[in-house]
């Protein structure tokens, strides 16, 4: 068993159980919907911390829901990567796993009351869906995870729903501007789950899942996640060619290095073992990217 894949001990095993590199997915949309209501009013940054704790719960909360829920349908094992490894690995009951998620689902929900008391009690369907969804992506009869939507869904609840969400609670309304930004975002997050499929693409094979990266083939799986990376760029391109948004926000093309490594390394390599960097690269663009168009934003608003 490599390095990466041994058992942990005492506060690695709880931290690894998060998956701690997903969780920039929730802060970055958070800053971008705040740096886009800077635009419109004053910020309260006491409602900004509360939507970011929540979204942090909230997807630490649906990892661990991934967890316990391939662990029980036999599909995580010692050498799976990926994963927390907090039940196959270290030991801990798949109960402890499931009570855990639900406990950060209630804190969650206890932020969520305070949002909606400072903004509207609307966003309480809103939130609930999302909350839904997150635990429907691998729970359930019908794992969300297992069928061609896992990008759609997760793209537009992370990627989409939480901009305009940020945004909302700031502004009580979801401004046009708010809604060209989060295209991007939506893009980013779908390419996060494609990346993690195209690497999984032989162990989910083998468990049944009909992921999209297994219905159209490996190679234009690719061929998708890169058509995702090239229009979330030429997206901010035209909105700054169009005077829709500042010229700052061109600092997203900064980024552009990870999402081409990412693509090189898929089509050189195949090993899911080897093609982890790759995902990484994915991840790392989302969050660097919408961090960097949230602070282009910012240096538009105060230049």
């Amino acid at each position: 068993m490599s390095q990466e894949l041994q058992a942990d001990k005492g506060w690695r095993i709880w931290w690894k159980l998060t998956r701690p590199h997903t969780l920039t997915a929730s802060f970055a949309p958070v800053f971008l919907g705040t740096m886009i209501a800077l635009y419109y009013v004053n910020i309260d940054w006491l409602l900004f911390l509360a939507m970011l704790i929540a979204c942090l719960f909230i997807q630490a909360a649906t990892n661990m829901f991934n967890e316990y829920y391939d662990f029980v349908r036999g599909l995580d094992s010692e050498e799976s990567i990926g994963i927390g490894g907090a039940i196959v690995r270290n030991g801990v009951k798949p109960k402890i796993v499931l009570q855990l998620a639900l406990a950060l689902y209630i804190l969650a929900a206890i932020l969520g009351i305070y949002i909606c008391s400072q903004s509207s009690w609307l966003l309480l369907i809103v939130g609930a869906v999302c909350m839904l969804i997150g635990y429907l992506y691998t729970g359930g009869p019908y794992p969300i995870a297992y069928t061609p939507f896992g990008e759609l869904f997760s793209g537009v609840v992370m990627g989409m729903f939480i901009v305009l969400i940020a945004t909302y609670i700031q502004v009580g309304s979801i401004p046009n501007f708010a809604l060209f930004l989060s295209i991007p975002s939506t893009l980013l997050v779908a390419a996060i789950m494609l990346s993690n499929n195209i690497r999984d693409i032989v162990e989910d094979t083998k468990g049944g899942r009909k992921t999209m990266a297994i219905l159209i083939g490996r190679d234009s799986a690719i061929n998708v996640l890169a058509l995702f990376f090239i229009v979330s760029y030429v997206w901010i391109i035209l909105l700054v060619i169009l005077q829709i948004i500042t010229p700052w926000a061109l600092l997203v093309l900064l980024s552009a290095k990870k999402p081409l490594d990412a693509i090189k390394l898929f089509k050189a390599k195949e090993n899911h073992l080897e093609v982890g960097l790759a995902m990484k690269n994915t991840a790392l663009t989302n969050t660097i990217f919408v961090f960097l168009l949230g602070i282009g934003l910012l240096l538009g608003f105060i230049i």
